[in-house]
């Protein structure tokens, strides 16, 4: 089917409205919808915070009676089932809309193709397809989740022109520039959950918290993130007086342990406030599946992967890493690199965006 001009442009304008809920709605979708009334926008909205109205709802609300007979482009299908709101597809035919536009179908087992077959079921003319894969990929971390039953996961590592993923002893603990940080902060408020490795945990004794911390929300809401903070240590020898610990009450810790790990350091540790995670695979691939199953079945849609290089290089190697965040310093540390061992089949980034804050190069993009 041919879309026209004014077509593409009310989808992009849908796309743009939907990016807004980033942080705010998941485990929900973002989603963005658009009524047009002939090519006279009426009505617009996106899906704000997670149990609050869909975007269709919004947008029709916004239209009022202008939307009878009008056009509605939604990014997402609509929904046809009731949770914790009513099905948007009943909304759709109660405000009179003739044709609905459809980016991408909805996987979730509820919807998955019956949204569209409702509304077409009841005479309305049902375009789908259009901006697709933008679509999809702005709902990729719930399409991960829906599909794979793990959170969508993204790399992030900061590094010098010469390889270094860490600066030598007596040098700048920071790689990257203070805008470099500034953006990875940003990225943790919109993250469910930030994971190191132990090593990491014990050389940095980071907080992995966002600064500065977010305003507290109305019990309502939810956004920005306050992401869930998780260590790799298969033995627990997280040290009791780390920032993690100390700060454990405060913003919850989780350690995922092996099943190795002496009974004594996790009780130690869930005394001071952890929750202890133990897996039973004894494998790092196969712990490191079950660990983010745990996290899909928590309902978390992003993990946040901060380092090592060994953690970094182990779920590469799993084939476990969705999108990259790669900063790279103009500055040359020297010494050895790190030694990981090698991936059977090195991955490809898409590269999606290039920017230089502060300098450096920050490269994103997808795996493949």
């Amino acid at each position: 089917m041919a879309f026209t001009p004014f077509d593409q442009a009310a989808m992009r304008r849908a796309l743009d409205l939907a990016g807004r809920g980033r942080g705010f709605v998941e485990p929900n979708p973002l989603v963005g919808a658009v009524v047009a009334a002939g090519e006279v926008i009426v009505g617009d909205g996106w899906h704000e915070r997670f149990g609050g109205p869909h975007a269709e709802v919004v947008a029709l609300a916004a239209a009022g009676p202008r939307a009878r007979g009008a056009t509605l482009y939604v990014t997402l299908e609509p929904c046809c089932h009731h949770g914790k709101t009513p099905p948007c597809t009943d909304a759709i035919l109660a405000a009179g809309i003739a044709r609905v536009v459809v980016a991408a179908g909805d996987p979730f087992p509820a919807v998955a193709g019956r949204g569209i077959a409702a509304l077409r079921a009841a005479g309305l003319v049902v375009e789908t397809g259009l901006l697709a894969a933008e679509a999809e990929r702005i709902t990729a971390a719930f399409r991960t989740l829906v599909m794979r039953g793990r959170p969508w996961v993204i790399a992030k590592w900061a590094m010098s022109l010469d390889g270094r993923l860490a600066a030598g002893p007596g040098q700048d603990r920071w790689i990257s520039s203070a805008e470099s940080r500034g953006l990875v902060h940003e990225l943790r408020s919109r993250v469910d959950a930030i994971a190191v490795g132990i090593g990491t945990a014990i050389a940095d004794d980071p907080l992995l918290t966002v600064r500065p911390a977010p305003a507290p929300a109305p019990a309502a809401a939810v956004g920005p993130r306050r992401p869930l903070r998780i260590v790799l240590d298969a033995n627990a020898t997280l040290p009791l007086e780390s920032n993690l610990v100390r700060t454990a009450r405060d913003v919850p810790v989780l350690v995922a342990v092996g099943p190795e790990a002496p009974t004594n350091r996790t009780t130690a540790l869930e005394a001071a406030g952890c929750e202890v995670w133990r897996g039973v695979a004894v494998d790092r691939r196969s712990r490191t599946a079950a660990l983010l199953a745990e996290l899909g079945r928590r309902r978390l849609t992003t993990l946040l992967v901060e380092g090592g290089s060994t953690v970094l290089a182990g779920m590469f190697a799993a084939d476990q890493v969705d999108e990259a965040w790669v900063f790279v310093a103009p500055r040359i540390l020297g010494g050895s690199k790190v030694a990981v061992e090698p991936l059977s089949e090195p991955p490809r980034l898409q590269i999606e965006d290039v920017s230089f804050p502060g300098g450096d190069v920050l490269v994103r993009g997808t795996v493949r």
